[in-house]
Formats: C-alpha cells, sequence, structure tokens
C-alpha cells in the first residue's frame, strides 16, 4: 500500500477565524529581497537581490495548535517543552460526533457508540480525533459557535483507557462558548489538565479524509518554552 499524508492542519494568514482572545495574526516582510541586498552590502557589487524573511506575530493558540497543561494549571506548570514527543506520534482513531446537536457535550455514551459503529478497542497511546464538522467551514464566523465539545467526563474517560493527546477540528475542545454559558458550566474538558497529565490539540482539519482507524497521526509540537501551547504541522499517515 502507498503511504499518502494527509495534511491536517489549519492554514495560518492574517484573516483566519481567531477563538476570541486571542491576538491577531500579522504576518508581514520585514525585509524584502533588495532591502537584503542593501543591508548585507552586495548591492553595490552587482547583487541586488538576496533572501527576504517575514516577521510573524502570532498567539501559542493560533491554528492547529497543542494546549500543554501550563494553559490550566498555571505559571509554575510545564509548557510545551514538557509535552512527551512519543505521545506526539501515534495510532489514531477519528470518533464521529456531528450528528449531535450544535453545543452539546459530548458524553462518555456518545464516545462509546461512536467506537462500537467502527468495530475499534482503544490502546494506550492513541490519539483520539474528535470529528465535529465545524472544519468545514473553519473561514466562517459560525466556526465559533456552531460545533459540539468534550465534557470533562468523557475527557476522563478517555484517559481511563490509556489516551493521553486528543484533538477536535473545533476551536474548542470545549463546548462553544454560548453553550457553555447557557449551562454554566465552563472549561469541564480543559480543567482536566489541572489533575491529569493530557493533551488536546485543537482546529484540526481534514478529518474527513481519513479512515476512522488504522492510520498513524503526528502532533509534533514546536520547541516553544514556557508558553501554554504551540503550533503543531498535524498530519495523518494513511498506508505507512
Amino acid at each position: 500500500m502507498t503511504r499518502k499524508i494527509i495534511d491536517l492542519s489549519m492554514p495560518v494568514h492574517n484573516d483566519m477565524k481567531l477563538f476570541p482572545g486571542i491576538k491577531p495574526t500579522s504576518i508581514e516582510v520585514y525585509e524584502d529581497w533588495e532591502q537584503a541586498a542593501k543591508t548585507l552590502g552586495t548591492w553595490d557589487e552587482g547583487v541586488k537581490s538576496l533572501t527576504a524573511h517575514y516577521a510573524i506575530t502570532l498567539s501559542d493558540h493560533t491554528g492547529t495548535h497543542i494546549d500543554s497543561v501550563k494553559h490550566i494549571r498555571g505559571a509554575d506548570a510545564p509548557g510545551p517543552e514538557g509535552i512527551p514527543l512519543d505521545m506526539c506520534l501515534s495510532d489514531g482513531v477519528v470518533l464521529d460526533m456531528r450528528h449531535l446537536q450544535f453545543g452539546a457535550g459530548i458524553a462518555v455514551a456518545d464516545l462509546e457508540q461512536a467506537l462500537d459503529k467502527i468495530a475499534y478497542e482503544l490502546k494506550p497511546k492513541d490519539i483520539v480525533l474528535i470529528q465535529t464538522g465545524a472544519s468545514a467551514y473553519n473561514t466562517e464566523d459560525r466556526y465559533l459557535k456552531d460545533h459540539v465539545g468534550m465534557t470533562g467526563e468523557a475527557t476522563r474517560w478517555l484517559i481511563s483507557k490509556g489516551v493521553r493527546v486528543m484533538g477536535t477540528d473545533a476551536p474548542t475542545f470545549d463546548p462553544p462558548v454560548w453553550a457553555m454559558f447557557e449551562r454554566k458550566q465552563f472549561w469541564h474538558a480543559h480543567k482536566v489538565m489541572e489533575g491529569e497529565d493530557y493533551w488536546h490539540v485543537e482546529n484540526l482539519t481534514n478529518l474527513d479524509k481519513l479512515p476512522r482507524h488504522g492510520f498513524l497521526v503526528s502532533v509534533l509540537p514546536v520547541n516553544w518554552v514556557g508558553t501554554t501551547g504551540a503550533p503543531v504541522r498535524a498530519i495523518g499517515i494513511v498506508g505507512a
């Protein structure tokens, strides 16, 4: 079987949709090709085009990224540098939650039903990807509100099965903000990090292009030190 790489990462650009409170993304030329030639002194030697570079400003939660436990536990907790890399490259399984009503909290029974549907039994170090369908409109305003999210109980249940890395194709691992306020239940999935070493990836894409299981997932974080999250170039590897 020929190996196939599926890109699971959201494109990063100045006009991308961001979660409320996230610093706007800025990608701009800092020094262009001609300016570099002048800076390095080759312009007067007839070499008038060298190497450009861009300045990039973004949040540690921009685009497809992984949350470290520092995101919840506070300043003294480890950031992305503390995420075990062996947990970030492993067998993947996609659990389809697109049938649930927007705003729903995914329960343990929903996970069990999804696993039964694909005849799969979780094992330690599996990377579970929650398919909400939201990535189909991640350039639209409704991306931030039309999705479902995990409950604390369902998150702990996955951890009890040996799953430590999880992900979603929605902008947050929890239900949307409006649903959390409606139920007065705030960040229950995120807050599992207070007592458990687990990590989740947000803003995934293309989960519909993956088989339900039988593939590898790579969500290796950029080695940022001391931040609360880090970008990942998430990929699925089919036929490895």
